[in-house]
């Protein structure tokens, strides 16, 4: 089955939209900072001019029957001190311009006495900000309307406004490399929840499927309760199989013991050697499924309990004695001789009793299954660093050049022992407990057969 394709990475995904928003907000605070710079630089502008204007405004009079205006210097000296600014006046009545730029545009909307006009046009060339106001000169006794109109260039203006929109272009690109390095902090942050959930999701071995009880955000609650609810239906489908597994293993055993028995008799019995060699086929046979039917029971027993420990203090080396005991009558059968070194001294582990007794009991039929006759098999139990260690040692055919992770696989044998009965499960009975147990397995190819290598953590009683 192909692996689904992976789809876009959420933390990409997640980075590039924040980054999105970090771009809108930078251009916003540009174009936002330049309109008001140039909203500020345009009315201070207007300011100068209105108090150019009004300055001009109060010096006019009337002598004579005729309007006189004595423009005072201060008036466009304000206008002209920044950037050499060019300044444009016109001083008009009825139509008729006093003083000034005769071609000087009025306002589309013409000013009131209250409130001046300002507007911008094209003039000469060149942009000018204008502001146009108008005050009444009595001459003769008759009120006259006098336009004041005076413009100036916008370069000042424009430099402001070039200043201005430098230092907004900086703001916000400055805004943008700040926000993308708190977004990236932050996507880090935010997906730190999910990477732990995977990660102790990769920790766990094989056969742990134990609900997730490590605290976690609501929004990943949903997807804790969806793997607790499948991990929950996994295990029972796996109870379900390892059950059916050991109930059929159990009800497979008696009729083949009696099937055993009966060849036994009828082998005795028989008269022609064919007959005997056929029943002695049959007597294999019936071993083999036995012993694969055994160590069937023996597996499912090993994998439902390694989930449910029952640790208690245990004894190894009286855990030994017991399985010397019950396999020296193989031992004699093949005339093997078992050299086991003192047990005098206590090995205590915490652990699963039932377990450890499989493993021992199948590391001992191993070693006594595939030790040729008139050979020996060394046992020992010591203690190196933290840990006991049971080391049992044949005089067999060896490895074959296979390795323990190929032949503690389920069902898997070295391909040098085709014609001795066994099933392929005993390694990896040996192997999970002592996963489960947090020890260890080893298997050690030797000049003539192998050692095999239990350790399990010492235990000292509080």
């Amino acid at each position: 089955m192909k692996a689904p394709r992976p789809s876009q990475s959420l933390r990409r995904r997640l980075l590039i939209q924040l980054l999105g928003v970090a771009a809108v907000l930078s251009a916003l605070i540009y174009f936002g900072v330049r309109a008001i710079a140039e909203q500020a630089a345009e009315a201070t502008q207007d300011n100068i001019l209105g108090a150019s204007a009004t300055t001009i405004a109060e010096e006019l009079g009337a002598q004579d029957g005729e309007i006189v205006v004595d423009i005072p210097y201060a008036a466009f000296s304000m206008l002209g001190a920044i950037n050499a600014e060019r300044v444009f006046y016109r001083i008009e009545t009825d139509a008729e311009t006093l003083t000034g730029y005769d071609d000087l545009p009025l306002p589309a909307i013409a000013p009131s006495l209250l409130a001046p006009v300002y507007y911008t046009i094209n003039y000469r060339g060149v942009g000018l900000r204008v502001v146009a106001l108008q005050r009444l000169v009595t001459v003769q006794d008759r009120p006259v309307v006098v336009t004041i109109i005076v413009g100036q260039t916008r370069n000042g203006h424009a430099a402001i406004t070039s200043r201005v929109a430098n230092l907004a272009a900086s703001l916000g690109i400055g805004f943008f490399i700040l926000a993308g390095l708190l977004n990236w902090v932050a996507t880090e942050r935010a997906l730190g929840p999910v990477r732990r959930v995977a990660l102790a999701v990769g920790r766990r071995g094989p056969a742990d499927l134990s609900p997730l009880r490590q605290p976690m955000p609501r929004e990943l609650a949903p997807l804790s309760t969806a793997l607790n609810d499948f991990m929950a239906r996994l295990r029972a489908a796996l109870t379900r199989t390892e059950t059916f597994i050991a109930e059929a293993a159990h009800h497979v055993r008696t009729p083949l013991a009696t099937v055993r028995s009966q060849a036994e008799i009828a082998l005795r019995l028989a008269e022609t050697e064919d007959s005997r060699r056929a029943l002695r086929a049959v007597i294999r046979a019936v071993e083999e499924s036995g012993r694969s039917a055994g160590q069937l029971l023996d597996h499912a027993m090993v994998t439902f309990r390694s989930e449910h420990l029952e640790p208690a203090e245990v004894d190894l080396s009286e855990m030994l004695s017991h399985a010397l005991r019950a396999l020296t009558p193989s031992a004699d059968i093949k005339d093997v001789t078992l050299q086991v070194s003192p047990l005098d001294t206590p090995a205590k582990v915490l652990g699963d009793q039932l377990l450890i007794e499989s493993a021992i009991r199948n590391m001992l039929d191993n070693a006594i299954k595939y030790t040729p006759a008139d050979s020996t098999v060394t046992i020992s139990l010591g203690q190196v660093g933290g840990s006991h260690v049971l080391e049992i040692c044949d005089q067999g055919r060896g490895l074959a050049g296979a390795d323990l992770a190929a032949l503690s696989i389920r069902f898997e044998r070295g391909n040098n022992v085709a014609d001795v009965v066994g099933s392929g499960l005993g390694l990896t009975i040996i192997q999970e407990v002592a996963t489960s147990h947090g020890g260890s397995f080893t298997l050690a190819q030797m000049t003539e057969g192998v050692c095999a290598k239990l350790s399990l953590p010492c235990y000292v009683p509080a």
